[in-house]
Formats: structure tokens, sequence, C-alpha cells
């Protein structure tokens, strides 16, 4: 089955006024769709046609150049949507506790993060991901890389992710990234970011 652009759980104005409507939609039903159509096209009458997304991109360095960029944006967008939304909140009980050992403190991890998505340079992602022995730690992909990818230099199970590709804040924030970034934590949806801990 081909893969398909996911609905959202929330309207495109949901994250006002810390992610704007108008760039929700742009990003959704055009970049989002973009690198699904790519990926479907990519992999079309290969040997990858009817693979999950998570089984390529984890001998993603036997793939072309085209299922890595467009199934990492596949994949990536997939998983931002779903840690975002309206809701307020924090972490609590054990991945409260398991940050706290990684980082010192929620507020350490927060500045930790946001200077993994500061300092991205160009366009990228940030990430907090759980590795092999159950240790947190902050890492950042270039482009549209994740951490399930083989070819990356820090693997581990994605579980919170935040897009620092120009057209994810641009039209609000223009060059100020800090700002953006700062705002992310108003509408991330702990409940699932706490659901990846618990799965991972």
């Amino acid at each position: 089955m081909a893969f398909q652009l996911p609905e959202l759980n929330y309207k495109y104005d949901a994250l006002e006024p810390y992610i704007d409507a108008q760039t929700m939609e742009i990003h959704h039903t055009k970049h989002h769709s973009t690198y699904t159509d790519k990926l479907n096209g990519a992999v079309k009458g290969t040997a990858d046609e009817g693979k999950s997304i998570e089984d390529l991109l984890k001998d993603v360095s036997n793939k072309s150049i085209a299922i890595r960029n467009n199934g990492g944006g596949f994949y990536n967008h997939n998983f931002f949507w779903e840690i975002l939304g309206p809701s307020k909140g924090m972490p609590s009980g054990e991945f409260l506790k398991a940050i706290e050992t990684a980082f010192g403190s929620f507020d350490a991890f927060k500045v930790e993060f946001a200077n993994a998505a500061t300092t991205r340079f160009g366009s990228g992602w940030a990430w907090l991901i759980k590795q092999s022995d159950g240790s947190l730690t902050v890492t950042s992909t270039p482009n549209q890389d994740n951490p399930i990818m083989d070819i990356s230099v820090v693997t581990g199970v994605p579980l919170l992710a935040l897009d620092v590709w120009e057209h994810a804040y641009y039209l609000k924030y223009q060059n100020r990234r800090p700002e953006y970034i700062d705002a992310f934590w108003n509408v991330v949806n702990w409940t699932k970011v706490e659901d990846n801990f618990k799965r991972g």
C-alpha cells in the first residue's frame, strides 16, 4: 500500500499564537505532501515497495538518496505532528525521572535541546531520543535525516522532535529561530512524548 499523508489530530489554527495556521497548512499540505508523493515514486516498482517506513530508514545506507530524503521527510513530519498539540502539560513519573537523571533537571534539558536546535547549521531537526541502554540524550540531524537511520551519528528511539527548516517557522518568525524554539515548548503534547518513552 502506498504511503499516505496523515490527517492532523487538530485544526491548523490550534497551535496559535505559537505556530500560525498558515504555516501549519502550508507545511502539511505542501511540504509533507510532496515528501509523501516523492517517496511513493521512489519505491514504486522496486523491492522496497510495500515495506514500512521504519524498515526503509533503518537500512537507508543501502537505499537511494531519494528514499533517504523523502522517506526521512515523510517519517519526520508524521512524528512531528503527533508530538504537537494545543494542550499544555509537563513530563511526569518515570519519564520526568529519566530526564532529570540524564540532564540534571527539566529546565537543563530544555536548554540543551534548544541549543541543539539553535546550532543546527542550515536545515534539520533537533531530537530527544532513548538510546539502546535506556538512557536519554539530545541530538540533531541535518536535512531530513533522523535517529532511526543507520547513517545517523547518534541512533535511538525518537521521543521528541523539532523541525528547524525555515519553512517550519519563517512566515511568523523570519530569521528569529530562537523565538520559534522558545514558542515550541507551549505546544508540546507531553502525553504523546511520554507514550513514546514508554513504548521505546
